[in-house]
C-alpha cells in the first residue's frame, strides 16, 4: 500500500485516463423535484471548469416537467402506512424513458439513505463511465417500483437523513468530475488525495516556514525528495491510524 506511486506509474495511469476520456465527454443527467438546490454547486469551481473545457456536460431536469398532472404534482400519500409524501413512479419513469430513448446510460443512480456507501473507489469507477443519470430522492422517498425496475445503483453519502437527494447528487457529481483529466490543473494531485489508496493525506504546510514559533517539519525543507516521500507516507499511515483505523482494517 503506497501513498506516493512511482512517477512512471503515475504517467502511465494518467495516459490511460487521457486516452479513455479523449473518446467522449462525460454526461450526467440529474432528475430532481428541486432543481434550484443544484444551481450553485454545479456552476462553480472545478465542476464549472470541467464543463467549460468540454470534459463534462451536466443537465438538471425538473421532474415536474414529466408529469401529466395539471398542477404538476409529482408526489402522493403512501399506501397502507406512515406519514409523509412519496415521489410517484409515473413522472420518474417518463423522465428516465425520455433520456434513455436519446442515448445509452451506463448507470441510473438513486440517492438513498439505505444505499451503498459512496466512497472514493465508487467515484473512481463512475469517472470511467460515459453517461450517468442520478435520481434525487425527496419527501419520504420514491415509489419502490422505481427502485425495483429502473435503478441500477443506489448510494448514500452517510448514515444520516437529508431533506432530499440534491446535495448527495451534487457531492457525487463533484467527486466524479474532478477526476476527469484536465479538470484539475495538476492531474497528479488527485492521485495523492485521501482515500485513493486507502489512507488519509498527511498534514500539509506552506510559507512561511515559521510563524509564531510554529515551524514546518525540517524534513519538508530538506530538499531530499526520497526522504520527504518516505516521511509523508509514514505520516499518512499515522494519521489514518489515529483518525480512521477502519480504513487500514479494510486492506
Amino acid at each position: 500500500m503506497t501513498l506516493f506511486p512511482n512517477p512512471c506509474l503515475i504517467h502511465v495511469h494518467l495516459s490511460l485516463f487521457t486516452f479513455q476520456f479523449s473518446l467522449f465527454t462525460m454526461r450526467i443527467d440529474i432528475l430532481t423535484a428541486c432543481p434550484e438546490l443544484l444551481e450553485s454547486p454545479l456552476n462553480h469551481s472545478i465542476v464549472q471548469r470541467a464543463k467549460d473545457k468540454g470534459l463534462a456536460e451536466i443537465y438538471v431536469h425538473n421532474l415536474r416537467d414529466f408529469t401529466l398532472d395539471k398542477h404538476r404534482k409529482i408526489d402522493d400519500y403512501a399506501f397502507g402506512f406512515g406519514a409523509g409524501m412519496v415521489l410517484q413512479v409515473e413522472p420518474i419513469d417518463r423522465a428516465i424513458s425520455y433520456l434513455t430513448s436519446q442515448r445509452h446510460y451506463d448507470e441510473i443512480i438513486f440517492t438513498a439513505p439505505d444505499g451503498e456507501r459512496f466512497t472514493q473507489r465508487e467515484a473512481n469507477a463512475l469517472s470511467l463511465k460515459e453517461n450517468i443519470i442520478i435520481l434525487c430522492g425527496h419527501y419520504k422517498g420514491v415509489d419502490q417500483r422505481v427502485r425495483d425496475h429502473l435503478i441500477t445503483k443506489e448510494y448514500t453519502i452517510g448514515d444520516f437523513v437529508l431533506t432530499g437527494g440534491e446535495m448527495p447528487a451534487a457531492i457525487m457529481t463533484d467527486a466524479i468530475v474532478r477526476l476527469l483529466p484536465g479538470a484539475i490543473g495538476d492531474e497528479t494531485s488527485a492521485l495523492s488525495d485521501s482515500f485513493q489508496d486507502g489512507l488519509l493525506e498527511p498534514g500539509v504546510y506552506t510559507r512561511p516556514a515559521e510563524y509564531k514559533g510554529w515551524r514546518v517539519p525540517d524534513i519538508l525543507l530538506s530538499g531530499h525528495q526520497a526522504k520527504i516521500e518516505e516521511w509523508l507516507y509514514e505520516e499518512s499511515v499515522r494519521h489514518t491510524q489515529e483518525r480512521r483505523p477502519d480504513l487500514l482494517e479494510q486492506e
